[in-house]
């Protein structure tokens, strides 16, 4: 990636991590921003005595002000390494997959955040873990060894082992893959990230359509199985493939509005800024 993209972002949610940072927290405090006015025996500190609502109470209590405590957040991008994900139409999907993962490395660790990168096929893949770092290179370096990744494996059954391994404090999670995945697994993935702020990452390709002739043969590759066939392409078949790949992007975002955040499609190519108002629900 030529330039350092900045993507930004915000949690769903207030944060909770002990640690300084951009978002809001639950905590309240004597410092940070201004949430709201307690009363002075609820927190008794007399150094925030708010002389102006005090003077308002009609029953004469002594209001104190209250300040949220800004917090940082671990994120996490998870991304699928199986063997769909080699995929190469109009663009090669691990140079996507490593362009955002670079954003969001550089972007978090702008601010304070920390970064982590996991990546699975069929297990864990040891060479590409990064547990999360506020060190900027560390992450820098592990988000491009994405781009020489090979992906491989039938399944990335091994993203169920990454979601243990990230379980614990509430953690913004970037789910990245192109979601081919049989119904039930993808249920079970997101019910274990169900704890964090889950955002679904849909890296499509749009070759996978404008390819497909009305009528003629077409040779098929599946690449996970490493089968090859041909198939005589007809106007009804091409409907019906159309058909069925829009019912299986709506199955996805079923599920994942049901787990907070709608699924963001990256095709062709990365675009940070519609990503940042994406993660910023604008």
């Amino acid at each position: 990636m030529a330039e350092r993209l900045d993507i930004a972002y915000r949690p769903r949610g207030r944060v909770s991590n002990g640690s300084i940072g951009a978002h809001g927290g639950v905590d309240v405090g004597g410092i940070g921003v201004f949430r709201d006015h307690a009363r002075f025996i609820q927190f008794p500190d007399a150094r925030r005595i708010d002389i102006r609502a005090t003077m308002r109470d009609p029953i004469g209590e002594t209001h104190v002000r209250r300040f949220e405590q800004r917090n940082s957040i671990d994120v996490y991008a998870l991304v699928d390494l199986s063997a769909s994900m080699g995929f190469h139409g109009a663009a090669r999907r691990l140079d996507i997959v490593a362009d955002l993962c670079a954003a969001l490395a550089f972007s978090a660790t702008r601010i304070g955040d920390r970064f982590g990168l996991v990546a699975c096929d069929e297990t864990l893949r040891g060479d590409l873990l990064l547990p999360a770092t506020r060190a900027r290179g560390a992450a820098m370096e592990a988000a491009e060894r994405m781009r020489g990744a090979q992906p491989r494996g039938a399944s990335a059954q091994g993203l169920t082992e990454a979601a243990g391994l990230i379980a614990g404090r509430r953690k913004l999670v970037l789910l990245v893959s192109d979601f081919r995945w049989p119904a039930g697994f993808a249920a079970r993935l997101f019910g274990m990230l169900a704890q964090h702020d889950l955002a679904p990452i849909l890296i499509g390709d749009s070759a996978e359509e404008r390819d497909l002739p009305r009528f003629g043969l077409v040779e098929l590759d599946d690449l996970e199985s490493g089968a090859r066939r041909l198939v005589l392409m007809r106007p009804g078949l091409r409907r019906r493939w159309i058909a069925r790949e829009a019912e299986r992007r709506d199955a996805l975002r079923r599920l994942a509005l049901a787990h907070g955040r709608p699924p963001f499609v990256i095709s062709d190519a990365f675009d940070a800024d519609a990503l940042s108002r994406h993660l910023l629900g604008l």
